[in-house]
């Protein structure tokens, strides 16, 4: 699998096209959820305006009333491109395929095909919380496989915990977050690999969450867990919903594995209902023709994950940062201020900058909080200035 360059895109850096008074007036759960004089750099909600392709895509659909119900493979076939442009990946196969509402969503439907109530669903704590709240809604056991302290997958760790969560008969899964939520993790294709091998020897199934994948910085290579040794037995979920800022557009893709294929083809056929066709015409032209901006966009957070590093080594110097090689989510460890196991608190209160708090996140997450840095380098430097004032 050859990667092919990014580049540049010659595209205008969007996390410094809106002013802090143009994002007061959105009315999105990042900037409604607090008072106005709260700077908010929590949720995953990037601070950008559409990229051009998407916003054309959707005016032309309003002035067509095109307003039913989404149909068709675009979605797919985008993805597909895209996979193997980006990422040098053939292997999304349009019939192994199908859309959902979003990936969480997606990643239920999922884990109702490999497990049943009950079973086992193995995570890497410290992890996006949603993994803990919706396996649990859906009856289903969360086992614990920690991250090592590189804050990579633990593969002794993961074996035990697969070993536990098969021990008593029952089928198990494994939820994987690739790249990683909240650290920015990209796992190499070596480590996939294990990862494949040992669910191989235990019987889990895994479960992909890859919405985080065209996020990643710099030259790290993403690798899809569908395109390992024994990953063919994956199932994955995709979207371009991170990347391009289109929460609010739903729609997603779960992609199988060639063994999983039989697995795919029992989703209810009402599953595909839920999706949004703005939804999906929106995800289409990212995917399709918003590669340029995405460009732009990586060499910005780059650009905002430099910054945000000088600014904590000089004013906040105890926290530890380990910029990630994805996402635009930074993991802080806070545990050094003395500020208890939940200094986003502290730093809403005294501070007034919202971060995410890292209790949420499972084993791993006590004195530590996610910061956003999808916003202009304004922001960042103004949170920042704000936290250290907290301390005072």
């Amino acid at each position: 699998m050859t990667r092919i360059p990014h580049g540049t895109s010659g595209e205008p850096n969007p996390l410094r096209a809106l002013d802090l008074d143009q994002l007061r007036r959105r009315t999105s759960m990042k900037w409604r959820a607090y008072p106005d004089d709260v700077l908010p750099l929590w949720v995953a909600e990037m601070d950008v305006p559409l990229a051009a392709p998407v916003a054309r895509a959707l005016t032309d659909a309003i002035a067509l009333g095109d307003t039913g119900y989404p149909a068709g493979t675009a979605y797919a076939e985008a993805l597909a491109g895209f996979a193997e442009k980006w990422w040098g990946w053939s292997g999304i196969d349009v019939g192994r395929t199908a859309i959902v509402p979003d990936v969480m969503l997606g990643v239920v439907e999922m884990l109702k095909l490999v497990s049943g109530p009950g079973d086992a669903v193995v995570v890497n704590p410290p992890v996006y919380p949603p993994f803990f709240q919706f396996v649990a809604h859906m009856d289903r056991r969360v086992v614990e496989a920690p991250l090592g302290p590189d804050l990579r997958i633990d593969l002794g760790v993961l074996e035990d915990a697969f070993r536990q969560a098969v021990a008593g008969g029952g089928r198990a899964a494994y939820l994987l977050c690739s790249p990683h939520n909240p650290t920015g993790t990209v796992h190499t294709a070596e480590e996939l690999s294990t990862v494949a091998r040992l669910a191989g020897e235990y019987g889990v199934r895994v479960v992909a969450d890859e919405i985080h994948a065209p996020l990643v910085l710099g030259a790290t290579d993403f690798v899809p867990y569908l395109s390992v040794p024994g990953g063919g037995s994956g199932l994955s979920l995709m979207s371009a919903s991170k990347a391009w800022n289109l929460a609010g557009l739903k729609a997603a893709l779960a992609v199988a594995g060639p063994e999983s294929a039989a697995d795919l083809a029992r989703l209810p056929e009402e599953v595909g209902h839920g999706p949004s066709h703005f939804g999906a015409l929106a995800h289409t032209a990212a995917l399709r023709d918003g590669t340029a901006w995405l460009g732009a966009l990586l060499a910005g957070l780059d650009e905002n994950r430099r910054l945000l590093a000088g600014l904590l080594a000089e004013r906040l110097p105890a926290v530890v940062y380990r910029p990630g090689d994805a996402t635009y989510l930074a993991w802080l460890d806070c545990r050094a201020l003395g500020l208890g196991e939940d200094p986003a608190d502290v730093f809403l209160h005294r501070g007034r900058v919202a971060l995410n708090s890292g209790l949420p996140f499972g084993t791993g997450g006590a004195g530590h909080v996610r910061l956003n840095l999808a916003t202009s380098p304004e922001i960042v430097t103004e949170a920042v200035r704000r936290m250290a004032a907290a301390l005072k």
